[in-house]
């Protein structure tokens, strides 16, 4: 069911008391007519997530872009720079809620043999890499698939959820993925 479109002079709507406005086009454009809002990103989540969002690897570096939750709900996601979100950060929206983030199943290559061999010559390529005890993980490409072959390696085709280590010093991908606000904010451990 849509909501009612706003009266002139009246303050916008929020169904369900999630804090979610109409879309101003409600009823004439192809986006649903309501969206979460969030300007925020937290490596992690401070309560329960009210929405949650399954993006694969690429999906997840972004600084502008429309989402769409499990449920449904879109999240208009407008970040002050371009950032990297983990699996298990949140989205924190302009009314306090947070937006789950999870790995979504993708394709990958599963690695194994040599481990500290097979990860330095992936490295050496500037390839993302999960590191297991037993395997490595990377994103599907063939001629990584040949040249790791080449090098004795044991290569499979699988499809899991990707969640690469970061880079050197705590950059993540190529940026700094601190999240902005320090822990005397709140009254919390954190491990």
């Amino acid at each position: 069911m849509r909501p009612a479109r706003q009266q002139a002079g009246q303050p916008p709507t929020a169904p369900h008391g999630r804090g979610l406005l109409p879309h101003p086009a409600a009823g004439d454009c192809p986006l649903d007519d309501v969206m979460l809002t969030s300007q925020t990103y937290h490596d992690h989540g401070h309560r329960a997530p009210a929405e949650t969002l399954s993006l694969t690897y690429e999906d997840r570096f972004l600084r502008r872009k429309v989402l769409t939750c499990l449920s449904g709900v879109k999240v208009l996601v407008d970040l002050p720079k371009t950032t990297s979100l983990d699996h298990g950060g949140v989205l924190v929206t302009t009314t306090g809620e947070e937006v789950a983030i999870v790995a979504a199943d993708e394709p990958l290559l599963e690695v194994r043999g040599d481990l500290v061999r097979l990860a330095w010559h992936v490295g050496n390529r500037h390839t993302p890499c999960q590191l297991g005890s037993a395997r490595l993980l990377i994103q599907r490409d063939a001629v990584m698939a040949d040249m790791l072959t080449r090098l004795g390696a044991e290569v499979r085709d699988v499809v899991e959820p990707f969640t690469p280590e970061g880079g050197a010093y705590g950059m993540g991908r190529t940026h700094s993925h601190s999240h902005g606000h320090s822990h005397e904010e709140h009254d919390h451990a954190h491990s």
